[in-house]
């Protein structure tokens, strides 16, 4: 039996006490500041204040305070916030892990460098400290209430040594959680964060489809279109940055399940029914949206890059178009045309 210490209680972090449990390992959840109410929910009644699923038995639930001890027993560590607590996580969690310690993030999202490059997360924690700590990920496609539910999938954990991916998909896999290992942390984590951004476009059909019909009711012609629009320049996006473009599998697989759920899917019905990005957001006061955050990075090297005549602004309508609605006050007007493409063979 190993320990696994989870640092962070929102829904994904926390699910990922489901598969540790079922292989019988010590499982302790250590709540952010910003989770109190999560860790004192959940010690009260064993279920999850967000995730809304009972917990499984046997989970240690902690606060901040005891994150140390937590740290210290701990045989893997898991990053369990989101890209809004990144920053506290490199600042006030890695200079206390231990050298030699595995920590597996399940956070998904890319940074910017100049010049228009980009890193994963796990690269930027190596960059955070200089001690010799093994920064592994996870990448979809899971959402964390089916993952609770046991719901079967097929993730993909990404790091840098081969064996020691072995050892940790050894503490996780189960009958329901079916892990392949690459160590191609750049390209897995690539396709996982850039499908939060093409998420939000795909849904933009969603919102387009209420408006016509005056009720909710899905056209899943366009829902597709935009779809394979976003296969397309993820593909692209994949090989600029540097991942191997078997990747896409992972992404695709990750944008399926991001459409029919969730966060992302929430914002892009609402700017495709017309709102503009300000709107929308004020509907969805207080909701976390990391899909946000990777179109606006993941636009900004892409336009770096079409700047400096590295690529062509014609391959990427979609992200445009995204980013138009984010960052540039416009109202949804999808650029179907521009996606129409000659193949000669």
């Amino acid at each position: 039996m190993s320990t696994i210490t989870i640092i962070g209680a929102g829904m994904m972090g926390s699910a990922m006490a489901f598969p540790a449990r079922e292989n019988h390992h010590k499982v302790n959840i250590v709540g952010t500041p910003l989770d109190r109410a999560i860790i004192d929910h959940a010690n009260k009644t064993g279920e999850h204040l967000t995730l809304k699923r009972r917990m499984p038995e046997g989970i240690c639930y902690l606060q901040i305070e005891e994150v140390e001890r937590a740290i210290e027993e701990a045989d893997l560590i898991i990053c369990g916030v989101s890209s809004f607590g990144l920053d506290w996580f490199y600042d006030n969690i890695i200079p206390k892990i231990p050298e030699k310690t595995l920590v597996l993030s399940i956070t998904k999202g890319m940074l910017n460098l100049p010049g228009g490059r980009m890193i994963s997360y796990p690269e930027h924690m190596e960059r955070c400290t200089k001690k010799k700590i093994s920064f592994n990920a996870v990448g979809g496609p899971c959402t964390s209430y089916e993952l609770a539910d046991r719901d079967p999938t097929v993730v993909t954990f990404c790091g840098r040594n081969i064996e020691e991916l072995r050892l940790i998909k050894s503490l996780f896999e189960t009958s329901f959680y079916h892990i392949s290992l690459s160590t191609d942390v750049r390209g897995v984590e690539c396709a996982v964060a850039l499908k939060n951004a093409y998420a939000l476009g795909v849904s933009l059909a969603v919102g387009l489809s209420y408006v016509r019909e005056g009720r909710e009711f899905e056209h899943y012609n366009s829902q597709a279109a935009l779809f394979g629009q976003s296969i397309k320049e993820m593909l692209r996006l994949l090989q600029i940055f540097g991942g191997d473009s078997s990747n896409i599998s992972v992404g695709a697989g990750d944008l399926y399940v991001t459409v029919f759920g969730g966060r992302t899917r929430k914002i892009g019905t609402l700017l495709g029914m017309g709102l503009s990005f300000d709107e929308a957001i004020k509907r969805l006061e207080g909701v976390t949206l990391e899909s946000i955050m990777i179109a606006s990075r993941t636009a900004r090297a892409t336009r770096e890059l079409i700047e400096a005549g590295k690529i062509d602004e014609k391959d990427f309508p979609l992200l445009i178009h995204i980013d138009e609605l984010i960052n540039g006050g416009k109202l949804v007007n999808i650029p179907w045309s521009s996606f129409e493409t000659e193949t000669i063979i």
